[in-house]
């Protein structure tokens, strides 16, 4: 490596949302070099543009699919005294999206989402305790308890309606907006699963079709 030669570290995640349609490197990347001026002035360097329509009001998210080696290669066009290491993704996607949702829409679209689960949980658990009888099981376990039969409102049902509501809560690790412990909820560990099958799904399909940004 001639001396002169300046290593920077180059890392992008597999998916980077914008809100700008003019993309610099410092939008995309996160780099480092012993050299900060250089890097400041690679972080300013412009790598694509996405195309705005005329009418503002129908502005849509579009995505790209980007490989490193492109990133790369711009930054050697304009700083060709500068080696790359990519300590991140190969590929990722790059959304632009240039305005939020409205936030009444958002609460909306969380409200029925709360209903739905709401109702198909409840739909669930009923439907399994009447599959496996529970509440055949908890009358004849009371009935040789106690030795009285059960009119379907007892100890037995309240503990079981109370440990299930609890055991829920300890689930999903969230009470309210509080969260129970540090660790990610069930819910969020499905939502980045399927999140990075999506990009990866999405990624794979452009590059068949050959319609991602790489090198010639």
């Amino acid at each position: 490596m001639a001396g002169n030669t300046e290593m920077v570290y180059l890392k992008i995640e597999q998916n980077v949302m914008i809100r700008e349609p003019s993309v610099t490197l410092k939008d995309i990347a996160k780099i480092t070099c012993t050299n900060r001026p250089l890097v400041n002035k690679m972080k300013q360097m412009k790598v694509y543009n996405f195309h705005v329509p005329a009418n503002q009001s129908k502005k849509k998210m579009q995505t790209e699919v980007f490989s490193v080696l492109k990133i790369i290669e711009l930054i050697g066009q304009e700083f060709p005294n500068v080696e790359i290491q990519n300590i991140g993704e190969k590929d990722f996607v790059l959304e632009y999206q240039p305005k939020q949702e409205a936030k009444w829409i958002q609460y909306l679209k969380t409200a029925i989402l709360s209903v739905l689960i709401f109702f198909g949980s409840a739909f669930t658990i009923m439907t399994f305790n009447n599959d496996v009888g529970v509440g055949e099981v908890f009358m004849d376990f009371y009935q040789q308890v106690t030795g009285m039969e059960s009119d379907g409102f007892t100890v037995l049902e309240i503990c079981y309606s109370i440990g299930l509501f609890l055991g829920i809560m300890v689930f999903f690790n969230h009470v309210g907006h509080k969260k129970i412990t540090h660790d990610p909820t069930p819910i969020q560990v499905e939502m980045r699963t399927y999140e990075k099958d999506v990009d990866a799904t999405f990624i794979e399909n452009c590059g068949r079709k050959g319609t991602s940004n790489d090198v010639q």
